[in-house]
C-alpha cells in the first residue's frame, strides 16, 4: 500500500529547496563569520536617516495593521512616478509579486519563457505552480530578446520574464530596445519586466512611465530592497494599467504589508537627494571592485546594478572555488548559477571597509587556487 501524503501531486514531485543558501546559513553551517558581507545585492549603505527616523515612529504603532488597501504609500508612490494609484499595486518585495503574477496566469503545464541563468525566484514561483519553463541562452552576457520573443511565440506562451537591469550579469538593454519588445509581443503573452535595479542603471536604460503604461501585459516590478536599501523591510511595488494592477486585490494577502517598512518607503520616496548620494556611492564602489578585479588578472564586467559580475576565465568550479574561498576569510559573494554565467562571481557594491576585505583577501584565494 502506498503510503499516504497529504500534500498535492505538484508539491510532491517539487524538491524541498530554496533559491538562495543565506550568508546565515553559511555562518552556521560552516562555522564563519561574514566579516563583508557582499553577496546578496543588498544596500550596505543603508537607508535614508529620514527612512529610520519613520520607522522608528512607526514602531509605536506596530500593534495594528497596515492599511489593508495600501492607500498612503499607493499615492506617494503615484506622485513620484507621474501615473495614477490605481496604476500601482504593492506586495512584500517582487519576490512576492512574482509569485502572484505567476498564479494570476499559468495553470499546471502552461508555459513560461526566462533566460537561462536569470533570476532563480521566478524559476521557483513558476515550479511552485506547476508551469513549464523555457529558457534561453545569454548572448554575450545579455539577455537575448530575439530569442526571448521567438520563443514567445513558437510555445504561444502566456508569460515572459525579463530583467532590465540584468540579475546575476549587471547588463543591460537601451529603453527603445525594451519599448520595441514590449510592444511586439502577443497581446496574450504577459510580461514582467522586473526593474528592481532601475536606480542603479544608466538613464537611457529605463522607459519612461509614461511609455508602457497603457499596455495591459506589461508589469514592470521594483523595489525598496535595492537603491533605497531596506532590503529586510519588504516593500515592493508593480506598476501597469489600472486593470492589471487591480487583478492583485483578488490574490494577494491583504494584511502582508507591514507598517514599519511601508512608513519607511513612504519616508524614503521623499527624500531623493538620499538617494541621489547613496546611486553616486553605488557607482564609486562598482569602480571600486572592477579596479580590485582588474588588479588580480580578473576581468569585471559592465553594470548597471549594485554588484559587478566578474568573469575569473575558467569554469564554474574555479569560480566556485573562490567565493568558498573568500568565505573563509569572511568575504561573502556570489556566483551565477548556470553555464556559461558561471564562469563569473558577483560582488556586491558595499562600505569602503569591505572594500579593504576583499582587497586583502582576494589574492591571497587566486594564490592558493594556482
Amino acid at each position: 500500500m502506498p503510503a499516504f501524503s497529504r500534500f498535492t501531486p505538484l508539491i510532491n514531485a517539487l524538491p524541498a529547496t530554496v533559491p538562495f543558501v543565506g550568508p546565515e546559513a553559511i555562518e552556521r553551517g560552516r562555522g564563519l563569520a561574514v566579516k563583508a558581507r557582499i553577496g546578496a545585492n543588498e544596500n550596505g549603505f543603508g537607508p535614508a536617516p529620514s527612512a529610520i527616523e519613520a520607522m522608528a515612529v512607526a514602531a509605536r504603532y506596530t500593534w495594528k495593521y497596515a492599511d489593508p488597501e495600501n492607500h498612503d504609500l499607493r499615492q506617494a508612490l503615484a506622485e513620484h512616478l507621474g501615473c495614477g494609484a490605481d496604476n500601482i499595486a504593492i506586495g512584500e518585495g517582487i519576490d512576492s509579486l512574482l509569485g502572484m503574477i505567476v498564479r494570476l496566469v499559468i495553470n499546471p503545464g502552461m508555459p513560461v519563457v526566462t533566460s537561462l541563468g536569470a533570476y532563480p525566484t521566478f524559476n521557483f514561483h513558476v515550479a511552485g505552480h506547476g508551469g513549464r519553463l523555457v529558457t534561453v541562452p545569454y548572448v554575450d552576457d545579455r539577455e537575448n530578446l530575439d530569442a526571448l520573443m521567438d520563443a514567445v511565440r513558437r510555445e504561444d506562451a502566456p508569460l515572459v520574464y525579463f530583467a532590465n537591469p540584468d540579475n546575476p550579469m549587471g547588463s543591460w538593454w537601451d529603453a527603445d530596445s525594451i519599448v520595441a519588445f514590449a510592444k511586439a509581443l502577443p497581446e496574450t503573452c504577459l510580461m514582467i519586466l522586473d526593474e528592481a535595479y532601475c536606480e542603479t542603471g544608466p538613464a537611457g536604460a529605463t522607459p519612461a512611465i509614461s511609455a508602457l503604461i497603457d499596455r495591459p501585459n506589461v508589469i514592470r516590478t521594483r523595489t525598496f530592497s535595492k537603491a533605497y536599501g531596506m532590503a529586510g523591510s519588504r516593500v515592493g511595488y508593480a506598476i501597469s494599467t489600472p486593470g492589471t494592477a487591480g487583478a492583485f486585490d483578488k490574490i494577494r494577502n491583504h494584511f502582508g504589508m507591514n507598517r514599519i517598512g511601508v512608513a519607511a518607503a513612504i519616508a524614503a520616496l521623499k527624500d531623493q537627494a538620499y538617494l541621489g548620494e547613496v546611486i553616486e556611492k553605488i557607482r564609486a564602489s562598482r569602480d571600486r571592485i572592477a579596479a580590485i578585479a582588474t588588479a588580480n588578472g580578473l576581468n569585471p564586467l559592465p553594470s548597471a546594478t549594485n554588484f559587478v559580475a566578474i568573469d575569473c576565465g575558467r569554469d564554474g568550479a574555479y569560480a566556485r572555488s573562490i567565493v568558498d574561498g573568500l568565505m573563509e576569510h569572511g568575504v561573502f559573494i556570489r556566483m551565477p548559477g548556470v553555464a556559461p554565467l558561471n564562469r563569473c562571481i558577483r560582488i556586491s557594491t558595499g562600505l569602503e571597509s569591505d572594500m579593504k576585505l576583499l582587497e586583502e583577501a582576494l589574492p591571497q584565494v587566486l594564490k592558493t587556487l594556482g
